[in-house]
């Protein structure tokens, strides 16, 4: 018999692919305490989120702040948790769109291109993720976080996570992130239909529509972040895909933590303002939300919810996020499709 040659005794490379990673911000994986901490824990220690000096915000974290708040988020996550498959909403949403994202893929480009998730905190890691594409065969990896408007405690921190695992890569793939896609028509178009659709199953109009979008420190807009202006220009472009007066369609922002100054209005002031000018029945919509989590299915449809009733507000309707809808799924892909440009023969 000939001897085996070194290319007889190697295994067998796996055929080289492209792997589009989604990411997401993440989930705790479960709602009792230790999860809760832990998840938190990694969250509110990002000082891209808190960029408070690390001396003076850990011990108030973790002496203070996760002593208590694991509970109360809890409970929240509790409120909304998916019983039946044992995780949360987002992780149930974000699955479901990786898997149409991966079949909207296998249509266009067979099996060369690959599509998995990571969250930024939480599980799966983004580390796994990037080196589970590694061992498939990726030799390109396109990293796409579900931020529709870029801030650096979203997007930004999503792609350190990115290229700290890359780091980890002897072998390192190339590499592309999507920076922000808030202005990406096929994305509006998504967005626009998802109001029209709610709209027209609704009995009588609402008097506004309130774009929720999660909030941030003023001074990391005033130190250059771009993501306030993004917000607005979204509902700019929104408003005029709708073809409404401005008058119909307005601004907010949620989630305020801490005792800084954030971005305004605050949106569970602002409906309480709106009831109490008159404006008894309201919509709001989450668009910087690419998946309904807790801060739109508790958050909105439970405390900004109240906070409009108590006020005098009469009809309050939450419109969800476009999730696994099917726009939503042929805009992503359309982001994708633009970034991969020069990658596929």
């Amino acid at each position: 018999m000939p001897d085996a040659t070194p290319q007889a005794t190697q295994a067998a490379k796996p055929a080289e692919k492209i792997g589009v990673l989604l990411a997401n911000l993440g989930t705790p994986d479960d709602y009792s305490y230790w999860p809760m901490r832990r998840y938190l824990s990694e969250f509110l220690s990002d000082q891209r989120v808190i960029d408070y000096p690390k001396w003076k915000w850990q011990p108030l974290l973790q002496l203070v702040i996760l002593s208590k708040r694991p509970f109360s988020s809890g409970a929240a996550y509790k409120s909304i948790w998916n019983h039946d498959k044992g995780e949360s909403p987002l992780m149930t949403i974000t699955k479901d769109q990786t898997a149409k994202m991966a079949s909207a893929m296998a249509a266009r480009y067979g099996d060369q291109v690959m599509v998995d998730f990571c969250m930024r905190y939480g599980n799966p890691s983004t580390k796994s993720k990037v080196r589970a594409l590694v061992e498939a065969g990726c030799t390109k990896i396109l990293f796409l976080p579900l931020y529709p408007q870029y801030a650096g405690a979203t997007s930004g921190t999503a792609n350190d996570a990115f290229f700290r695992a890359l780091m980890d890569e002897t072998w390192q793939p190339a590499a592309r992130t999507v920076s922000a896609y808030f202005n990406h028509p096929s994305y509006i178009d998504a967005l626009a239909r998802s109001i029209e659709t709610a709209y027209a199953k609704m009995e009588n109009r609402p008097d506004i529509l309130v774009c929720s979008y999660h909030g941030m420190p003023e001074r990391y807009a005033q130190q250059g972040d771009p993501y306030s202006r993004q917000c607005h220009e979204t509902t700019q472009l929104l408003r005029d895909r709708l073809g409404w007066a401005d008058s119909q369609i307005i601004s907010s922002f949620q989630s305020k933590f801490g005792p800084e100054e954030w971005l305004k209005p605050y949106t569970v002031d602002h409906v309480a303002e709106l009831a109490r000018q008159g404006k008894k029945s309201i919509a709001v919509v989450a668009p910087a939300f690419s998946a309904d989590c807790i801060e739109t299915l508790e958050e909105i449809n439970e405390e900004i919810r109240e906070s409009f009733d108590h006020a005098g507000g009469e009809s309050f309707t939450y419109i969800p996020c476009l999730n696994d809808d099917d726009g939503h799924i042929s805009a992503l892909s359309a982001v994708v499709d633009e970034n991969l440009k020069g990658w596929l023969g």
